[in-house]
């Protein structure tokens, strides 16, 4: 879908927004690289993760779909 395309692009580009928008301080970017995964269960493919760059198995992964 083409909007996956432009959202992949933009939270590639600027992961910040993403943390803007679910109420954390945008500087939790730094903290993360955003990346598309696909879940093998019937091929569900989500518009992108937000996966932690550190190995504290306490930071949360967040998982983003994007639907207007």
């Amino acid at each position: 879908m083409k909007t996956d395309t432009i959202f992949y692009q933009l939270f590639q580009s600027f992961p910040s927004i993403f943390f803007e928008l679910i109420q954390l301080p945008i500087t939790e970017a730094n903290n993360y690289r955003f990346d598309s995964v696909e879940v093998k269960q019937l091929s569900f493919r989500l518009d992108g993760v937000f996966l932690p760059q550190n190995n504290n198995p306490q930071t949360p992964i967040y998982f983003c779909e994007v639907q207007f």
